[in-house]
């Protein structure tokens, strides 16, 4: 008799558009049909934004997170814009996450696999399908490929043209990723640099400082030893692959191709898809669509999650228990990730699940400022990911990573930090058209006390005492 893991693995005849047959929620509703199915056709004959053999690569290396052997750092924009689209922009989120994984790298000694929120993050769930400013109540923003930020009616009404628009964007802006990567603008030394630019001017930089400069004398041996940019293409390239939330089906099915290496089905519109908290009902329609492509997959894990859901949701989406299939994007809020973490965590340890354990500190802990705005403090952002390495380090789990969404540019959107930004602040550069994402200074920051916490997991040394405590 079949177990019940291999049912959840054959429930229904899987095709792309299977999912339509679902329940679905965060849908738009579109005023022309006729509209919509125009967009999608012409999407599906687009060529693929990356390619089937790359999302193979991206599952390999989150094997080697799932047995310990690399961390992951996944991040980027909230929701990106149309009005914000510019190189720098790219360039300035691209040079973070580099920053980062460096000192993450250095501080874990451990390979960190670079994943994007970039490239494709254009749709946001909502809590409501409508929003009233000064008496007038109009269709929520759900994302520049769906409607558009300003508070007017022609404006929120859904245009699928937009998913075209969001497709063109996700092009240029991989194409130009692709150059960085490739081209010399990710040369660790250039990178060291940078970061050695943040320790001078950031006001915890004597903290910080002893990291940089051991990491200073690493690179002037190994320069020393002939490892150089130029004898070594892995000191003056990497890997830097996207992902976004799988919110858009529509979307999500017009680029979803055959490969003809595997013969699989490939959602083409990035590397990685992730599920979100709000759309995992088990039955539901955006479960049944990833279930069926072969890229690696994430699925958000918030507080409302019961054991029993959560390994029936692992069945159905990686039912042959494969390593670097399935992210698991831990969301709980600072206040609740060490009650509401550990029995999640308990249950698929003693299930023998073969999962990547990622920290999201950020969708948990948003909150209304005094002066109006939505924001995020930094310190209750460290302490859900403190939370969440205590819960993994009790547990005997390995956590697998972190999923920040943050930007590369000087934004005022979270307060706290070395910056030390109030309430009073927010105003001055609060760029976000969704929620609020960590500055690159806050960003680097976050990086080198993550780095403390993996080098004392790792040393077995008591977890260094943080700024959240």
């Amino acid at each position: 008799m079949p177990t019940d893991k291999q049912m959840a693995g054959t429930v229904g005849r899987w095709a792309p558009d299977s999912w339509r047959t679902k329940p679905i929620r965060q849908v738009p509703q579109y005023p022309d049909e006729s509209k919509l199915r125009a967009a999608e056709a012409r999407l599906s004959t687009y060529p693929p934004l990356v390619f089937a053999g790359e999302a193979r690569r991206l599952k390999d290396l989150l094997a080697k997170v799932t047995r310990g052997e690399a961390f992951l750092l996944q991040g980027g924009d909230c929701a990106e814009s149309f009005a914000e689209f510019h190189p720098n922009n790219i360039r300035d989120t691209f040079r973070v996450m580099l920053q980062m994984a460096v000192v993450l790298t250095f501080g874990g000694a451990t390979p960190v696999v670079k994943v994007g929120r970039l490239a494709g993050q254009f749709a946001k769930p909502r809590s409501a399908d409508t929003e009233v400013i000064g008496g007038v109540e109009l269709p929520s923003y759900r994302g520049d490929i769906i409607n558009g930020f300003d508070f007017n009616a022609d404006a929120r009404i859904p245009d699928p043209d937009r998913m075209v628009q969001a497709y063109n964007q996700a092009a240029s802006t991989l194409n130009l990723l692709r150059a960085f990567a490739q081209g010399g603008y990710a040369d660790l030394h250039k990178v060291h640099q940078w970061t050695l630019g943040f320790v001078a001017k950031s006001p915890q930089g004597e903290r910080y400082r002893d990291l940089a400069d051991r990491l200073d004398e690493t690179l002037a041996f190994m320069n020393a030893c002939g490892i150089t940019g130029e004898t070594t293409p892995q000191i003056r390239e990497t890997e830097l692959f996207t992902s976004h939330e799988a919110l858009l089906l529509p979307y999500e099915q017009a680029l979803t191709r055959i490969d003809s290496t595997s013969g699989d089905w490939y959602d083409v519109s990035a590397h990685m898809l992730w599920i979100g908290d709000r759309t995992r009902q088990p039955d539901g329609a955006h479960v049944e669509f990833l279930r069926g492509v072969k890229n690696p997959i994430g699925l958000k894990c918030g507080p409302s999650m019961d054991p029993d859901e959560l390994i029936r949701l692992i069945d159905l989406l990686n039912p042959e228990d494969e390593p670097g299939r399935l992210t698991l994007i831990v969301r709980m809020g600072h206040d609740q990730v060490e009650d509401k973490f550990p029995p999640l965590l308990r249950r698929v340890l003693r299930e023998g699940r073969q999962v990547v354990w990622s920290c999201d500190p950020m969708h948990g802990n948003t909150v209304k400022s005094s002066t109006g705005y939505k924001t995020r403090p930094f310190d209750r952002i460290l302490a859900e990911v403190r939370g969440f390495m205590e819960v993994c380090r009790a547990e005997g789990a390995r956590p697998g990573g972190v999923h920040f969404e943050m930007t590369g540019q000087d934004v005022t959107e979270c307060t706290g930090g070395a910056q030390a930004i109030t309430d009073t602040l927010l105003g001055q550069r609060y760029h976000t058209a969704c929620d609020p994402r960590l500055n690159a200074s806050q960003a680097l920051e976050l990086a080198f006390l993550l780095a403390e916490q993996l080098k004392a997991m790792r040393s077995g040394l008591p977890r260094p005492r943080v700024a959240a405590e």
